[in-house]
C-alpha cells in the first residue's frame, strides 16, 4: 500500500479533532466554575468592553470593603481548565496573554491582579459571554474538521483504489500484453485521469464551502483547511496527490499507447 500526503492528512485531523475535544470540554468546565463563583462585594461602578462589537458590561472597581478574590478564582479556573488546551507544553506564555487570546483583551486586562477589580455581577456575565462565543467557535470548528475527515477518507478510497490497480498492473511488462488488454488498459487510465480530475475539482468547491453553526460565525473551508497542513511539505494534500496521481496514469497511459502504436 502506497502512503500519500492524504494519509498524512488524516492522522493530523483525527489529532486536532482529539484536541478540540479536550478544549471544549475545557470551555465547558470553565463555564461551570465561573457559574459558582460568587460576585465580589462591590460599592463603586465601571464599564469594561467585552466582545469582537464592543459590547459594554457593567462591573466594579474596589471601594471600601470590596474585595478581588472573584478573579483570582477565575484566573485559577481558567489556568486549570483553558489553558492547559490553548498552549503547547512547555511553552511559557503568561496567563494574562493566555486569556486575552481567549476571553479578549478587555476581560484580560479587568481579571488583571494589578487592576484590582472585584468580580461584579456584570463582569462575571461578560465573562460567561466570551467562554460561551469561544464554545461556539469550537462547535464551528468540530463541525469543520469532521466535513474534513469524511472528505479525506472519500478522497483516500479514491486514491487507494487508482494506486493499487497501477502497482497490480505494473506486474506484467506491457510487451506481454496483447493488443485488447493494452487497449483496455489505456481505457482504465484514461477513466482514472478522469477521476483524479474530479477529485481535484470536488476538493475545490469543498475548499470554497462554508461551514457554520449560524450565518455570523460561518467560516470558509479555505482558511481554515490550509492551517491544518501549514507545516506539511505540500500546502495542498489532497489537490497535490490527485495532481501527481494524475500524471502518474499519464505517463502509463502514454507508455501504453506507445505499446498499441507498435501494434498496429
Amino acid at each position: 500500500m502506497i502512503t500519500t500526503h492524504i494519509d498524512d492528512a488524516q492522522q493530523r485531523v483525527t489529532a486536532e479533532q482529539d484536541a478540540l475535544a479536550q478544549k471544549a470540554s475545557g470551555v465547558e468546565q470553565f463555564i461551570e466554575r465561573v457559574e459558582g463563583i460568587s460576585p465580589d462585594s462591590t460599592t463603586a461602578s465601571a464599564e469594561v468592553m467585552t466582545g469582537a462589537q464592543g459590547v459594554t458590561a457593567a462591573t466594579q472597581v474596589r471601594s471600601g470593603n470590596s474585595t478581588t478574590e472573584g478573579c483570582a478564582e477565575v484566573r485559577e479556573a481558567f489556568a486549570e481548565t483553558i489553558r492547559p488546551h490553548s498552549v503547547a507544553e512547555g511553552e511559557s506564555e503568561p496567563l494574562l496573554e493566555t486569556i486575552s487570546a481567549e476571553l479578549t483583551e478587555s476581560v484580560a486586562a479587568a481579571l488583571a491582579p494589578g487592576a484590582n477589580t472585584p468580580l461584579s455581577p456584570g463582569l462575571k456575565r461578560a465573562i460567561l459571554s466570551e467562554a460561551e462565543s469561544r464554545t461556539t467557535e469550537i462547535e464551528v470548528m468540530r463541525r469543520t474538521l469532521d466535513s474534513e475527515a469524511a472528505r479525506l477518507d472519500e478522497a483516500a478510497e479514491t486514491v487507494e483504489e487508482i494506486t493499487d490497480w497501477i502497482t497490480e498492473a505494473d506486474r506484467t511488462p506491457l510487451s506481454e500484453l496483447d493488443f485488447e488488454t493494452l487497449q483496455r488498459r489505456h481505457e482504465r487510465l484514461a477513466e482514472y485521469r478522469e477521476q483524479c480530475d474530479r477529485l481535484a475539482a470536488d476538493r475545490q468547491a469543498f475548499l470554497r464551502e462554508t461551514t457554520s453553526k449560524a450565518v455570523e460565525t460561518g467560516v470558509r473551508h479555505e482558511h481554515i483547511i490550509p492551517q491544518l497542513y501549514e507545516d506539511f511539505p505540500v500546502e495542498y494534500p489532497v489537490l497535490s496527490t490527485a495532481g501527481r496521481l494524475e500524471e502518474t496514469c499519464r505517463e502509463c497511459q502514454r507508455a501504453v499507447r506507445d505499446h498499441l502504436v507498435r501494434r498496429v
